[in-house]
């Protein structure tokens, strides 16, 4: 399985998000982003996470990294990140406990998903 997710930057901070009781890794922080369906390409698929989650439509620009990860007792998903620098609309919280810009230095801080762990390590330098 692919997982697209984006690093949504503005004013020197980046968008990060934390899921919702009642939801598989309830309160734990994430980039927004999603699964790839079958029929879409990876900048397709984050397009639509976007609108679907933020409310935005976005320009997704380069892609930052990709690896594999494993969740214990599940198949490996492919995560790929990318950077989006340019996008119309203001975020608005559609799905998550709440969203919040935050400087990548403090990233480290939150609770993120396993599998987004040492990836916002690196990006907080």
């Amino acid at each position: 399985m692919n997982v697209v997710a984006a690093i949504i930057e503005r004013n020197g901070l980046v968008l990060i998000c934390q899921r919702k009781a009642g939801q598989r890794h309830a309160g734990k922080w994430e980039f927004p982003g999603g699964k790839v369906e079958s029929e879409e390409d990876f900048r397709s698929a984050l397009r639509r996470e976007l609108r679907e989650e933020l409310g935005i439509t976005a320009a997704v620009g380069d892609e930052i990294t990709r690896y594999e990860y494993a969740y214990t007792g599940r198949d490996p998903i492919q995560l790929i990140f990318y950077r989006v620098t340019e996008f119309e609309g203001d975020p608005v919280n559609l799905i998550f406990e709440q969203i919040r810009w935050e400087k990548a230095a403090n990233l480290p801080n939150y609770d993120f998903l396993d599998g987004d762990v040492e990836f916002a390590k690196s990006l907080a330098g």
